[in-house]
């Protein structure tokens, strides 16, 4: 088994066939998108192959590091990722294409209108192992 994330984009991927933001959606639309991942999920609980997922919010906040004795420095010259990541999915599968495979459903997620948004999302696997240094 390998995992893989199922990363979920607000912008930043080629635009979903049913582009239209989920801020111009109904209650009732954003409530059938909702429950469509959630029966996603539970199916996949029932596969052994769910590990997790979280829808996230779009606010959020840079921080790094600034020096010894500085506090953190928060925000900057930065792509934001908030206005990037809507949310993601770790599934733990046999293989690649199951990764993508599930991804193709998840994609079919309801947006406006009830219609599947088609939605591109990214597939990434997890590290096995830390990368070798060669010299």
């Amino acid at each position: 088994m390998a995992k893989y994330l199922l990363l979920k984009h607000y912008r930043g991927a080629p635009a979903p066939v049913n582009d239209v933001p989920m801020d111009r959606w109904t209650p009732e639309e954003i409530s059938a998108h909702m429950q469509y991942m959630h029966d996603f999920a539970a199916r996949l609980e029932q596969t052994g192959e769910f590990v997790d997922g979280q829808a996230l919010a779009p606010e959020g906040t840079w921080v790094r590091y600034d020096g010894e004795g500085r506090p953190p420095v928060t925000d900057g010259p930065f792509a934001e990722t908030k206005d990037l990541i809507a949310g993601w999915m770790v599934i733990d599968v046999d293989s690649h294409e199951r990764a993508v495979e599930l991804a193709g459903e998840l994609s079919a997620a309801p947006g406006a209108g009830g219609k599947p948004i088609h939605e591109w999302l990214e597939v990434r696997p997890f590290l096995a192992a830390p990368p070798t240094v060669t010299e």
